[in-house]
């Protein structure tokens, strides 16, 4: 688990523990204006736009200035409310006056931040009818749009689920109450976190200040989908699956034990225990580390479990080691964040990925503790160091020739070379104890990092490089092989697979 800035990684898709304090009472936020929290002006607007929310109406007139809402940045005054998750907000919108810029805009409009050249998109009713369904999709980047062909429609709605976006718009000459219909054309925009929704208004026109009415406003939002995990196994020979344990939870990061009876994996910062039969698992003892993320792994004699938690140190990610049968933690790494992913064969050494510098790197530290030192220099991310079962290899994987691939290395950092050269992102290789393969999982060459819920690739290839094989094409990602998962005997893989079961 890292939280890499160029990543942007979800919290949720790392492994962390969730945790939060609720009330057994439940308030309903108190909004300045209705449905709305607050209202300003964007970016540089001449003349200050403003808000009036008529409460036994439920009407909202807008009124805005602002050169425009295109290109690079945008000007124009909204009233909004933060939100998060998937939503959409609908009214009837209706601009006043006449004689103003055909351009004139009373738009929906969803902003990752206030700045005035955010990532955003919005259904706008232009002052000569036309509306269509506009998109910035990264801050600082051009404004785009996709034209519908309903003109003047009363009732405008902008839908965002996972990352597409669409509209739908009343028909021609609809009446009062019936059912939107789709505009037809949507877009891909990655909206992270919390984000800001609501209604606005741009004269097109820096002079100017244009006003426009907003009624019957409803925002529905989406109640998140349950997760469901499922750990299996795949032969290699196969390629056949079978299904070990399945829970409407999350969990991830299988190892499988070195005697080859139980799986390990995390669950809740617990580290769980389930027999290779299946069952219902149990936690492993580990002390005080109990928000134990998805980097874990057993050591070669099968004597001891290598963590990566976050109790301590503000939160960030440190490496322990505890007896295999559990017990408590001894801290190894005494530099956070580090996060553990590979044991040497002799058991002396442990290999992790760390953020010292403001760069990600692959450092190694002495099983009884002492001084780390720095395998890898080259900018950008590197990740996943994993020892050869003959001690003679790192594995890691790394994206300093672009796309994320797995790449080898001497123990001492000496020799680094690049194994995969194709056009997917690749990480987490995992050596077959036998030393004949590496599985690795692989995502589309458009996913940045290694987020949860993607469709990913279980892939097969020699050693020593040659033809890769697909395993396996499943709904799944972080979590899935990010820790060694082979069965002894290398007949085997574990991993974990996802499900979203809309609520």
């Amino acid at each position: 688990m890292k939280l890499i800035s160029r990543t942007l990684l979800l919290v949720v898709c790392c492994g962390l523990l969730l945790t939060g304090i609720v009330s057994s009472q439940t308030s309903q936020p108190t909004y300045k204006y209705g449905l709305f929290e607050d209202s300003r002006d964007i970016g540089s607007v001449k003349m200050p736009g403003s808000v009036v929310y008529d409460d036994a109406k439920k009407t909202y007139t807008v009124a805005g200035g602002g050169e425009n809402m295109w290109a690079t940045a945008d000007a124009f005054h909204y009233v909004w409310r933060r939100i998060s998750g998937d939503f959409s907000i609908a009214a009837d919108a209706q601009i006043l006056g006449t004689g103003g810029n055909a351009h004139r805009k009373a738009v929906l409009v969803i902003r990752q931040n206030l700045d005035a050249d955010s990532a955003y998109a919005d259904a706008a009713l232009h002052g000569d009818g036309l509306t269509s369904l506009q998109y910035r999709e990264t801050k600082g980047g051009p404004t785009r749009e996709i034209q519908s062909n309903v003109k003047g429609p009363r009732r405008l709605q902008i839908e965002k689920r996972g990352d597409y976006v669409w509209m739908s718009l009343s028909s021609l000459n609809a009446k009062e109450g019936e059912p939107l219909q789709s505009a037809g054309g949507s877009f891909r925009i990655n909206l992270t976190g919390t984000f800001y929704v609501g209604l606005g208004v741009c004269a097109h026109d820096n002079n100017a200040l244009e006003k426009a009415v907003f009624s019957n406003v409803e925002i529905k939002q989406r109640p998140a989908p349950i997760v469901e995990s499922t750990l299996e196994t795949i032969a290699i020979s196969s390629k056949d699956r079978k299904v070990i344990y399945t829970k409407r939870t999350h969990f991830e990061a299988p190892n499988w034990s070195r005697d080859g009876k139980y799986f390990l994996f995390n669950q809740a910062g617990r580290i769980m225990k389930l027999p290779v039969t299946g069952g219902e698992p149990e936690a492993l003892d580990t002390g005080f580390a109990t928000r134990n993320n998805n980097d874990h792994g057993i050591s070669f004699d099968g004597n001891w479990l290598a963590i990566s938690d976050q109790s301590q140190e503000q939160r960030r990610s440190l490496i322990y080691v505890v007896p295999i049968t559990g017990g408590t933690p001894r801290r190894i790494t005494q530099l956070a964040p580090s996060y553990w992913h590979g044991w040497s064969p002799d058991g002396k050494t442990l290999v992790y990925c760390a953020d010292r510098n403001g760069n990600f790197d692959v450092y190694a530290i002495p099983f009884e503790g002492g001084e780390e030192k720095r395998l890898t220099t080259a900018n950008g991310l590197d990740d996943g160091p994993e020892y050869s079962p003959d001690g003679q290899y790192i594995y890691f994987n790394s994206v300093r020739t672009g796309l994320m691939q797995i790449w080898r290395m001497k123990p001492d950092g000496s020799e680094q070379t690049q194994i995969t050269k194709d056009g997917y992102n690749n990480w987490f290789a995992h050596p077959s104890p036998d030393g004949k393969w590496l599985a690795f999982l692989t995502f589309e060459p458009n996913v940045e990092g290694h987020p949860a819920n993607k469709d990913v690739t279980l892939r097969l290839m020699p050693v020593g490089g040659g033809e890769i094989q697909v395993l396996a094409k499943l709904f799944g990602g972080q979590g899935t092989i990010n820790v060694p998962s082979w069965s002894p005997d290398s007949k085997q893989l574990a991993f974990v697979s996802y499900r979203l079961i809309e609520q």
